[in-house]
């Protein structure tokens, strides 16, 4: 994606490799390319700019929801991440709590650190604490920050034992 290409310093296109310099609609048609080919990654980063109104593009969720969709079906973590959110928080679609919790579990599955990390809040507001921890043990251990917070508050608490703070600070560093 292109946050973990920018994190290892790559500043070109994803899909092509060719330099991402350009306008709005030289990127896009590139993009609108990959979309075409049906690649998962770009119905992403597409459904991305729609949901948020940018590269130039008009806000339009429901073309997002589409877009995330179609790239869930064909694997894409982020997309079911995407979905999860907005179906959860009911923004752009109606409110659909269950709808929202599958998809972050599909995409925690796939090994989506922030769906795993929000499925650990959904489980703490349903009272689920055991459940809690089990998910922010796992996203902690993958670099998680949050999780490591929320499983040291639940340790304050009494909730999580000591054993489960001390797996997850280490699984963490």
């Amino acid at each position: 994606c292109n946050l973990a290409a920018g994190k290892r310093g790559m500043r070109d296109c994803p899909f092509c490799r060719a330099s991402a310099s350009g306008d709005d609609a030289e990127i896009l048609a590139k993009l609108q390319k990959r979309v075409d080919a049906k690649d998962p990654t770009a119905l992403e980063a597409l459904g991305e700019q729609y949901g948020t109104g940018k590269c130039g593009l008009e806000k339009d969720v429901p073309r997002a929801i589409e877009l995330w969709s179609e790239a869930a079906g064909l694997g894409s973590q982020d997309s079911h991440f995407n979905l999860g959110i907005r179906y959860f928080e009911g923004d752009g679609v109606p409110r659909d709590a269950a709808k929202g919790v599958y998809h972050w579990e599909e995409a925690a599955m796939q090994g989506h650190v922030l769906a795993r990390h929000n499925l650990g809040n959904h489980e703490t507001q349903n009272g689920n604490y055991e459940r809690a921890v089990r998910h922010w043990l796992i996203s902690a251990k993958m670099g998680e920050k949050w999780s490591l917070d929320a499983i040291k508050d639940m340790f304050v608490d009494g909730i999580a034992t000591k054993q489960q703070y001390a797996s997850a600070l280490k699984g963490y560093q």
